[in-house]
Formats: C-alpha cells, structure tokens, sequence
C-alpha cells in the first residue's frame, strides 16, 4: 500500500516537472538529492565540486524528463544521468589515469581481525582516498554493476584498460586493508 502511495506521488511530480512546475521539482529534488548527492561524492573528491554536478544534473534532469518513458524505475534513470554527468564532469577537469606504484601484497588480509573494526564508512573513505581513474572504474563496477565494455564505452577508453584500473584499485584496497590488519595488531599488543 505505502509503494502504491509513492508511485502514484512520484508520478505525480514526474508529470509535474513535464509542465515545469517549481512545486514538482522541488518535490523530486528534495526527495531524491540527498541519495544523488552521495552518488556523486563516490566519483568526485571534493564536495563543492559534487555539488556542482548534482545541480548540472538535476538541471539536466528537469530539461530532459520528457525523456522518461516510466520504463523501468525512475530512480534508475536519475542515477544513469548523474553517473553520466559525474564522468563528464571527471573527463573535462581531471586527469583520471593517474597512475601510482603499487607494492604486491605478498598475503590476504585477514578480515576476520578486522571484521569488528572496519565499518562501511571505512571502506567509502577507503575506495574515496583512490586515485581518480581507479576510483571512477572500481565504483562502476564493483558497485554500480557495469561491464568491462560498458566502462570503456563511457569513458572512452579500452576494456583492458578498464580491467587493469580494476585490478589496481582491488590491489592499492588490498593494500590499504593490509595496513590497518596492521594498526589493528599493533593496538592489540
């Protein structure tokens, strides 16, 4: 019953939006930009400069929801364009290889000795603190589900450099988590 009430709202503001009503954008913006801001600030560092994407996109967003066909969610489709609009906004203003060297890890880390110490935020701040073509990659496909192809088809780039950007982003967190195994040995004793 609460969906049903919620997709008739959403529907609501979505046909809104299609008049241009300020209402029925501020409804959507309000509702959703918190989770899209987020999105953001997993492909871009600075926070200034997620919010300038977040407002391009919703921007963006509004000038093109006419586009939205209620084929599939429309959650969905706000997050395509703002991954969108994210990689856009990395390709004109950074430099996304960066390549740093990275020591082979010579053992796993042991999570179970950090299972009660690494927490989710860990983790973000952890895949935040990559350089940004390592970042970009290991976000579309660790966490936002993309193909090798998909990736380079957006990014303009090869699939295998897409897959050797993964690989060193798993290898640079692989790293990472064998440093605070550490830390956490060290407190212990």
């Amino acid at each position: 019953m609460r969906l049903q009430i919620y997709r008739a709202q959403e529907n609501d503001w979505i046909e809104g939006c299609k008049r241009q009503n300020r209402d029925a954008q501020r409804a959507i913006y309000e509702f959703y930009s918190g989770k899209m801001y987020s999105l953001c600030c997993r492909y871009i560092k600075d926070k200034m400069e997620a919010e300038d994407v977040l407002v391009v996109s919703f921007t963006k967003i509004f000038s093109r929801i006419d586009q939205f066909k209620g084929e599939g969610s429309f959650e969905g489709w706000l997050r395509r364009i703002i991954v969108n609009e994210a990689l856009t906004y990395l390709r004109k203003n950074k430099s996304m290889y960066l390549e740093t060297d990275i020591e082979v890890a010579d053992r796993e880390p042991n999570f179970e000795s950090l299972e009660n110490q690494l927490e989710v935020e860990d983790l973000l701040k952890m895949i935040e603190a990559l350089p940004t073509g390592y970042r970009v990659v290991f976000n579309l496909y660790a966490i936002d589900g993309f193909s090798h192809q998909e990736i380079a088809d957006r990014l303009g780039i090869s699939e295998s450099t897409s897959k050797s950007q993964l690989s060193r982003a798993r290898g640079l967190l692989q790293k990472r988590l064998l440093e605070m195994e550490e830390d956490v040995i060290q407190k212990i004793n």
